[in-house]
């Protein structure tokens, strides 16, 4: 078994040395919070995306897809209300360096006496301070604090040929010296609006705001959900936990609408659905739950929603969001625009009128997936450890990612045992037929077939297929199982069809 507190550190230099994840720029001293996938890392990535789309997606008839924009007008994120909610007040502790959210912070008495470490080390010394505003530090409790500055959730950048801080400094220079601050931040904020434009917090709107087109297009009838895949940017206050919580991170979305009044019965079809794809994909069951929110934690526009947490080394954390969203988006985005996004049923009588025909706005589901913490979720399953004896009697462990084979980079490792006797050739032959038949696979042929071996339990790869001279006599080869580490001789001609079977 490898420690909790220890299984994250393992993890990280697991990735380094396998070709799973790279810091981003790591040889100009990387960047924080931001990272690289390997060759091994994109095609896991990949792997789980695509089983996700075939599951949401392709083996559902009333579900489409689509890929919206990165960048989008601006006023959407004004009207779907991200430009006023991601704006939050961030304040700085002057004792232990820690940046924090002043509406999330601790909460006491103006006036209390504070007794905190500094530095907010445990060796620090015992200082005191009184609280001169209704929060202290989260970390150290310290009231020594720097004033409030607004946060933006959001990256901003800007459009079009006309550099906008030049327009800025022609404004400026035609300002006396009277101009106030307020004025002078004003000016700015009018000047790059201009041309303001926000990489996307979120998959969803763009799906909104393509309603009526990919409904009408398609010919879709409610219920129907739109899926898609891509990347969000959130200027996160805190970046943590490897790429758990990032900057730039990619997400699994769907909208689901339905008919007003049967969001309850379409939010328990997704709450089950989605809980069974983790179930089918990972190792351990048991460290899945389904959370459902509190009242006090629902979003205003939503009548219910539950998590899908994952228990991480730190411990339960959300995996994906499952929410009822009601007519919120929708509703917004055709009062933003004087565009009537809702849907006409000919065949239903209106509750209202008693009439045939019936137009509403439909209610939604979203099931919110994150990719990237999906992506560290299935590699945390992996990581697997047996303990055998090895040819002198002595104990040994074997370290392993046992991925589901869907999942693993890749589903095969051919190994010529020398690299010659023709064995080269009946190796390179075998991994063609391997690719003819959409098969990801290795042909590896550096190193002892002992270490060969065990960098491919390290990368999940299910199975090893071993040439020797044999296999150059009689066309039979050796296939090691990655679990079980059982081998076992074949007619070359098999390890398609047990390959395949595996990944069924």
């Amino acid at each position: 078994m490898i420690a909790p507190n220890e299984k994250m550190q393992k993890l990280v230099s697991l990735c380094k040395q396998r070709g799973f994840i790279f810091q981003s720029s790591e040889i100009y001293g990387g960047l924080k919070s931001a990272y690289d996938y390997g060759p091994l890392g994109t095609e896991l990535k990949r792997n789980i995306a695509q089983e996700w789309w075939h599951e949401c997606v392709t083996r559902k008839e009333n579900m489409v897809g689509m890929d919206a924009s990165i960048m989008m007008h601006p006023k959407v994120w004004e009207t779907s209300g991200h430009v006023s909610s991601f704006s939050d007040p961030l304040v700085d502790c002057h004792n232990c360096k820690e940046r924090f959210r002043s509406d999330k912070a601790p909460k006491i008495e103006i006036g209390t006496e504070m007794t905190y470490l500094e530095g907010g080390k445990k060796n620090g010394k015992t200082l005191k301070g009184t609280a001169t505003r209704d929060y202290v530090c989260p970390n150290c409790s310290s009231p020594n604090l720097s004033e409030e500055r607004q946060f933006n959730g959001m990256f901003r950048s800007s459009i079009g040929p006309i550099d906008p801080i030049q327009d800025l400094a022609a404004e400026i220079q035609r300002l006396d010296k009277q101009t106030s601050t307020e004025e002078l931040r004003k000016l700015i904020h009018d000047v790059i609006s201009r041309s303001i434009v926000y990489l996307r917090p979120e998959t969803a709107q763009g799906i909104f705001v393509q309603f009526n087109n990919v409904q009408q297009s398609m010919g879709m009838k409610v219920p129907f959900g739109i899926a898609q895949q891509g990347k969000a940017f959130r200027n996160e206050i805190v970046t943590e936990h490897f790429i758990f919580r990032s900057c730039e991170f990619e997400q699994m979305e769907i909208e689901f609408f339905c008919e007003p009044g049967t969001q309850g019965k379409w939010l328990e079809y997704w709450k089950n659905e989605r809980m069974s794809w983790y179930h089918r994909l990972a190792n351990d069951k048991s460290k899945f739950r389904l959370r459902q929110h509190a009242p006090e934690e629902l979003a205003h526009y939503a009548d219910n929603c539950y998590d899908i947490d994952y228990e991480f080394p730190w411990g339960f954390d959300e995996l994906e969001g499952i929410a009822s969203r009601t007519d919120y988006d929708l509703k917004k985005h055709g009062e933003g625009t004087g565009t009537k996004l809702s849907y006409f049923d000919p065949n239903k009588v209106d509750p209202q009128t008693g009439k045939m025909g019936y137009r509403y706005i439909p209610y939604v589901i979203e099931p919110s997936a994150g990719l990237t913490r999906a992506t560290l979720c299935f590699l945390l399953d992996a990581m697997s450890v047996d303990e055998g004896i090895d040819a002198g009697g002595v104990k040994k462990e074997r370290f392993f990612m046992k991925f589901h084979p869907r999942l693993a980079p890749y589903k095969a490792a051919i190994l010529p045992l020398v690299k010659k006797d023709g064995q080269p050739e009946l190796a390179e032959k075998l991994m063609q037929e391997f690719l003819d038949n959409k098969i990801n696979s290795s042909l590896d042929v550096q190193q002892s077939i002992g270490k060969r071996y065990a960098r491919h339990d390290e990368i999940g790869t299910p199975y090893c297929i071993t040439i020797d001279n044999q296999s150059v006599m009689d066309q039979t080869v050796t296939i090691r199982d990655r679990d079980t580490s059982l081998q076992e001789r074949i007619s070359m001609e098999k390890c398609i069809e047990i390959v395949k079977n595996k990944l069924k």
